[in-house]
Formats: structure tokens, sequence, C-alpha cells
């Protein structure tokens, strides 16, 4: 293990304290937040979010972006957009950041967790449609039920974990099949790709995030990249507390939401939109790095899926079981080398332990198994 300490050092150089993810602000991020502060525009709208929206569609490539305060807020907005309610389920992963299930929640819908590909690491098509075939069918309406409850299964979400994008191609024919809407969880993975697509662009709607620990970030801050204008029109008009456009006066039309991203951390993001694609090129080029010096080794890095093309948000390599885990774990911290296991699993959560779900023995496998490495871009490589 000694020799990992003294690799990741020798990358991110003999700091006491090595970060797991770090925010670089090497672009014009103060002159736009000193902009943003100088037109008094610092709350929810300004010409910074009008332009984050802009370069984030012209990025991702999708039909339109939606910005808003975070990424948890992202998600819950694509949902209740997507007609999830009171009642619904909605099958997603339990591997995966609690936001994604909180989110459902928020709904009063109910996650569903099947498992997850062993070479993606998010939802799996195959273990969705085992799933459905035994649990549920499609009523004469058209909608997908729950066999035994007769509860409404409205939608899949999965969620690219890590940075590397799920089975898009597999997933889309199994909502297809079973009448369901997709939605991703795009929240780790800008500036990854799908068999040339951007995520988050496949499924009807799609959700990043820019938190601190995010390959770029306003602070805190989302948005939903939606697949029609319609779809854009209704996030845009729920994440602004539904008010109709009027010269002075207040008139709103429906429970909403407050979530719309102040312009002065859109700033922040539109200087470092301009940095990603540099970015990006660094933190790949590190994975690289990774992947050739843990070749021999007794870890096995996490490469990104075949066909696609990955942020690596965050570089993983799977131990044997979960006492190397711990002891490489252990081993870093104690060295000053922040690394983490994944998320503890939903289904392991207290208040999502009642939740219906498949066999899950990727989701443990991967729990026991799993370590993260600092991943952050070194300023050296952007030099």
């Amino acid at each position: 293990m000694d020799h990992l300490v003294s690799f990741i050092r020798e990358i991110y150089g003999s700091h006491d304290r090595i970060a797991l993810h770090e925010p670089l602000f090497r672009g014009r991020e103060k002159e736009y937040v000193n902009e943003a502060i100088d037109s008094t525009f610092v709350s929810s709208v300004g010409q910074f979010v009008n332009r984050f929206e802009s370069d984030l569609t012209d990025y991702t490539r999708s039909l339109q972006a939606v910005a808003t305060v975070n990424g948890t807020a992202a998600l819950h907005v694509a949902l209740v957009a997507c007609g999830v309610g009171v009642g619904d389920l909605v099958i997603t992963q339990s591997l995966t950041f609690v936001a994604t299930c909180n989110a459902i929640r928020y709904c009063g819908a109910d996650p569903v967790f099947v498992d997850v590909d062993a070479h993606t690491l998010g939802l799996s098509a195959w273990a969705m449609r085992q799933w459905l075939q035994e649990h549920a069918f499609v009523d004469d309406r058209g909608q997908c039920r729950h066999t035994e409850s007769m509860r409404a299964i409205k939608a899949a979400l999965p969620m690219h974990t890590f940075g590397h994008p799920a089975d898009l191609d597999g997933l889309v024919a199994v909502c297809r099949d079973w009448h369901l809407i997709l939605i991703e969880d795009a929240a780790e993975s800008l500036g990854s790709f799908y068999k040339g697509q951007h995520t988050g662009t496949v499924g009807s709607m799609g959700s990043l995030s820019f938190n601190g620990n995010k390959t770029i970030t306003t602070g805190g801050g989302g948005a939903v990249l939606a697949s029609s204008s319609e779809l854009a029109a209704r996030v845009k008009h729920l994440t602004t507390t539904a008010k109709q456009a009027h010269a002075y006066d207040f008139v709103h039309d429906e429970l909403a939401f407050n979530y719309r991203m102040p312009n002065i951390n859109a700033a922040l993001g539109c200087a470092q939109l301009e940095q990603l694609p540099r970015f990006i090129q660094a933190k790949r080029e590190l994975a690289m790095v990774y992947k050739a010096f843990l070749a021999n080794s007794d870890w096995q890095f996490v490469n990104e899926p075949e066909g696609c093309q990955s942020n690596f948000w965050l570089n993983a390599v799977l131990c044997e079981n979960r006492l190397q885990r711990d002891a490489l774990l252990n081993h870093l911290h104690s060295h000053g080398i922040l690394s983490r296991p994944s998320w503890t699993p939903m289904h392991m959560l207290p208040m999502y332990a009642a939740c219906m779900r498949g066999a899950l023995p990727q989701t443990q496998r991967l729990f026991d198994t799993l370590v993260n490495l600092p991943s952050g871009v070194p300023a050296a490589r952007l030099s």
C-alpha cells in the first residue's frame, strides 16, 4: 500500500491533506462574480443565469437547460414535470447518493431498488426487466403497475455512477416495452458521453449537479436537461414558484418551488464551464495514469464502459473483499490521503429499508470492495 501512497503524493504533491475532489479556479471566476455583484442582480434573475443555461445547452447538445439551486432540486422538479406523484413507484438503483431517492420521496412516491451492472456501476437493464416480468404488468390503459399493490410504476431513474454512463440503450428498451419514463440522474457525469450523446439527454429529462465537489462548480447549483420545449417550459414555471408573467402583479397558478439558480452562482458557473474541456482532458489523463499504475496491482481499476467516454469524476478501484477495502481506506487516511467507499446502499438506510427491491448481488459486492481515490484535477496538469 505504501507504493500507492507514494504514487498519489507524486501526483498531488506533499500536502498534509490530499482531498478526494476539490474545485479549481484558474479562469475568469472572480471577474464574472464581481460583475454580477456590480450589476446588483445577485439573486434568481440576471444575465449570467441566461448565459449559463445557454452554454450548458450548447455543451450538452440538449434541447434546453434550466438552471436550479442544486442538483437535488433539479432531480425533484424533473420527476414532478414528468408526472411522478403521490403513491407512484420509481425504479432506481440502491447504489447511489441519497439525493436520488430523496427526490423520489419528495414527490410522495417510493423507490424500487434493482441491481446495477458490474461494468457500468449503473442501473441494470437486465435486472430491471427481470423484476418487472416477475412483479408488474401493463394495464389496458398502458399504465405499468405493480401486480400485488396495483400502484403505478411511473419511471426508471438510473444514476451515472462516478461519471460512468449507464447502459442507456438497454434501459431505453425496457422503458419502451413497459411504458416507463426514463429520467437520468446525471449529477456526476457532466462531460460524459454515451455513444457520442451526452448523459442526461437520452431520457425525457436529465439532472446535473454543480456542487463544490463536482467537475465544475457554481458553489451550489444544478440543472435540468429537457428533451422538449414543453418540458423545459414546465420546469421553468415550476422552479419560479409558478408565477405568471406580469409587470407588477403576483399571480401564482399552482403549488411550485423556489428552485432557480442565483445569478451570482451562475456567474461562477460560466467561468467554470469555459474551462470544462480542459478539466475533462486532465481528468481523463489522470484516470489513464491510475489505470497504468494499477495494472499489476492487487486492485482492479474501474474503467469506462465500452463505447462510452467518461469524465472519470471519481476514480475507483475494486478490492478483493471488505477486509482489504477497509485496510486500504485506513492506510490512505492515516497518510492524509482522503478516500472513501461507495455510499451505503439505499436499501440499508432506515428510511428506505422497507422499499421493494430485487436481488442486489452486484450492489453488495461493490459496497464491500470499492474505494474511490483522489480525483481532483491536479493544477500542474493545466499549466
